[in-house]
């Protein structure tokens, strides 16, 4: 398994294609609502497993931290340490581009994966695409 930083039109695809059958097949957000005015501003991460993309997320960096979006996990690769690794890849990017707290919006379901691997919870439930959400953030340098 292999956490890239996307670099080439093909990775960004294949990170685009993951994210769609994730959140617009699974989850039902309209493919409008996924794809967002924040693409070209974000670095974008893919994680392949024996050449087939199964993960994906995208980090941006606001005004004075990093916010982690569009976190998936292809349904046949869940519950085997993608997500983590995925995580920890942005993680090293962040702190390469001197981030020190990362935030981002968790659907209530993964709430407690995040708190795994050290972050915590800020917020109420909340709704975002008709999903419940909790707003997360932990430090990281």
């Amino acid at each position: 398994m292999e956490v890239r930083l996307v670099t080439t039109e093909q990775e960004l695809k294949d990170a685009y294609e993951v994210r769609k059958v994730v959140f617009v097949e699974e989850q039902n957000v309209p493919l409008e609502e996924e794809m967002d005015s924040h693409e070209n501003d974000s670095l974008h991460f893919v994680v392949y497993d024996e050449g087939e993309s199964i993960g994906a997320g995208r980090f941006r960096i606001l005004e004075g931290f990093g916010k982690v979006e569009r976190i998936c996990v292809h349904p046949s690769h869940r519950k085997k340490g993608v997500g983590e690794k995925l995580m920890r890849k942005i993680e090293e990017a962040a702190k390469e581009n001197g981030v020190a707290e990362i935030k981002l919006n968790a659907q209530t379901h993964a709430e407690a994966f995040y708190k795994k691997i050290g972050y915590t919870t800020h917020s109420d439930v909340f709704m975002d695409a008709g999903i419940p959400h909790v707003a997360m953030k932990k430090q990281i340098m």
